[in-house]
C-alpha cells in the first residue's frame, strides 16, 4: 500500500492527502492490465465546519485524524498496490482505490461492501475523536463504494472519474438511508417516551451542601441516541427539537416529584419553551403542583449559544418566567462565544461555566483569569457562578481560591435517579 503519510501542499497552504491525479498513470495501467478497479469514497465534507469556525490548523488536525482512522481500519485488507488519495472535487473527499484483478470477484462482490460496513461502524463509534476538541458530536460521514471494468474505448481519466461519480452517488444514498433510519428511530423514541432522566448534584464548593440537581436526559442505552448531544442534534435535523424539549421537561419534572425542601431543580430548555402551552401561566403552576414543586424550586437553563442566536426570544422567556417566580441560568458559558457580553446583556440568576474552561484550570493561568473575570461580572449583576465538570481536587481548590461559590461534576457524584442522587 503506497498511501503512507505523504501529503501535498495545495495553493491555500493546506496539507492534503495526495491527489488521485498524481497516480493517474499507475491507476490507468492497472485498470487496463487487471480489468477492474474498486473504490471506497469517504465524504468528509462535514469537516469544513471546523475550518470555518476554528481555522485551517484545526481542520488539518481533524483531516489527519480521519486518514489515520481509515488506514488503521483497512490496514489488513490494503495491498501494496492500493492507494489512499484525495478525491477530484471536495477537498474533504477521501478515496481508497483497490487495484485488484477482475478475476478476484469475491473481493469485489463481498469484501468491498464488508469494508464499507466496517469503516462505517468504526466512524459511528469513534467519529467524535476525529473532531475533538472542536465539536462534541461525531460528524456525519457518508461512505460509498463502486467498481468499474476496463473499457478500452474510453480514456483512463474519464473511466476513473466515472468510478468516483458512482461511489459518490452510493455514499449519498447511504447517507440518505442512514438519516431516514435515524429519523424513524428518533420518532419511535419520542412517541414511546423512551428516555431516562438522571440528576446531577450542584453543591456549595465551601460547605459541600447541595444547592440542587440538574436534570440530564439520556436516550436508550447502547444506541447512538444515548448521548444527549446526539439526541438534540438529531432532533434539530428532523425538525423535532421543540417536541423533544417539551418531552424532556415533562419527564424531568415527573422524576423530581417530591424534591427535598430548599433544593432547586435545574431544568434545561430552549428559549422557545415559552411557546409550550403546558409551560405557561396556570397550566405551568398546576403541573408543578402535581409534582409537589413551586416556581421558586425551579431554575431554567438556557445555553449561551441558544440565547445569543435568539436574544429577543430569550428576553421574552426570561421576563415571562421571572414574573412567575422562576430563576434563569445561562448554560455553557465560555464556549467560543462572546461570553462576557452575553452575561451582561442577559443578567441571569446563575452563570454555568462550561467544563472546557474548568478542565485543568489549576494548571492554566489564562483560564483562571477568564474565570475571575466572569465571577467579577457575575457579582456586579447579582448572578452566581456554577462551575461545571469538576473532576479533581486541584480544580476544586483553584475554583475555591477564585471565589467560585458553586460547582458540579464527578468529584461530587455522578448523575443518578433522584433517590440515589441525594
Amino acid at each position: 500500500m503506497t498511501a503512507g503519510p505523504r501529503r501535498h501542499d495545495d495553493p491555500s497552504g493546506e496539507l492534503r492527502a495526495p491527489s488521485y491525479l498524481d497516480h493517474l498513470d499507475r491507476i490507468g495501467e492497472s485498470l487496463a492490465r487487471d480489468g477492474a478497479l474498486g473504490l471506497i469514497l469517504i465524504d468528509a465534507s462535514a469537516l469544513g465546519r471546523i475550518e470555518g469556525r476554528f481555522g485551517l490548523t484545526a481542520h488539518r488536525r481533524a483531516a489527519e485524524a480521519l486518514r489515520t482512522l481509515v488506514r488503521e481500519t483497512l490496514r489488513v485488507d490494503l495491498g501494496n498496490k492500493d492507494l489512499i488519495v484525495g478525491g477530484p472535487t471536495d477537498p474533504d473527499e477521501l478515496a481508497v482505490l483497490f487495484l485488484r484483478a477482475r478475476r478476484d470477484d469475491r473481493f469485489y462482490r463481498e469484501r468491498l461492501p464488508e469494508l464499507v460496513e466496517r469503516l462505517s461502524e468504526r466512524l459511528a463509534h469513534e467519529g467524535q475523536k476525529i473532531v475533538h476538541p472542536f465539536e462534541r458530536e461525531a460528524p456525519e460521514v457518508p461512505i460509498g463504494h463502486a467498481t468499474i471494468f476496463h473499457n478500452p474505448g474510453l480514456g483512463r481519466e474519464r473511466q476513473v472519474l466515472s468510478l468516483f461519480a458512482l461511489a459518490r452517488e452510493d455514499a449519498a444514498l447511504n447517507g440518505a438511508i442512514a438519516r431516514r433510519d435515524r429519523h424513524r428511530l428518533f420518532l419511535d423514541l419520542v412517541l414511546a417516551e423512551d428516555l431516562a432522566v438522571l440528576y446531577e448534584p450542584i453543591v456549595n464548593l465551601t460547605t459541600r451542601e447541595v444547592l440542587g440537581y440538574e436534570a440530564l436526559v439520556r436516550g436508550p442505552w447502547k444506541t447512538e441516541l444515548h448521548s444527549p448531544g446526539r439526541l438534540f442534534q438529531l432532533a434539530s435535523e428532523t425538525g423535532l427539537a421543540f417536541e423533544l424539549d417539551c418531552l424532556c421537561r415533562r419527564m424531568a419534572l415527573r422524576g423530581a416529584r417530591g424534591l427535598e425542601p430548599g433544593r432547586k431543580l435545574f431544568l434545561n430548555c430552549l428559549p422557545t419553551a415559552i411557546h409550550d402551552p403546558a409551560f405557561r401561566g396556570d397550566a405551568l403552576r398546576e403541573g408543578l403542583e402535581q409534582h409537589r414543586l413551586r416556581p421558586e424550586d425551579v431554575v431554567f437553563e438556557i445555553s449561551e449559544r441558544e440565547s445569543i442566536e435568539n436574544f429577543a426570544v430569550f428576553r421574552e422567556a426570561r421576563d415571562h418566567y421571572k414574573e412567575l417566580g422562576f430563576q434563569i441560568a445561562l448554560d455553557d458559558t465560555g464556549v467560543a462565544y462572546a461570553s462576557l457580553e452575553a452575561v451582561m446583556e442577559l443578567a441571569p440568576d446563575f452563570i454555568k461555566v462550561d467544563l472546557s474552561l474548568v478542565r485543568d484550570i489549576d494548571a492554566d493561568p489564562p483560564r483562571q483569569e477568564l474565570m475571575r473575570a466572569l465571577h467579577a461580572v457575575a457579582g456586579k449583576l447579582g448572578s452566581q457562578v456554577i462551575a461545571e465538570g469538576i473532576e479533581t481536587s486541584q480544580e476544586l481548590e483553584t475554583l475555591q481560591s477564585l471565589g467560585i461559590p458553586f460547582g458540579q461534576g464527578y468529584l461530587f457524584g455522578r448523575a443518578a435517579p433522584l433517590r440515589r442522587a441525594r
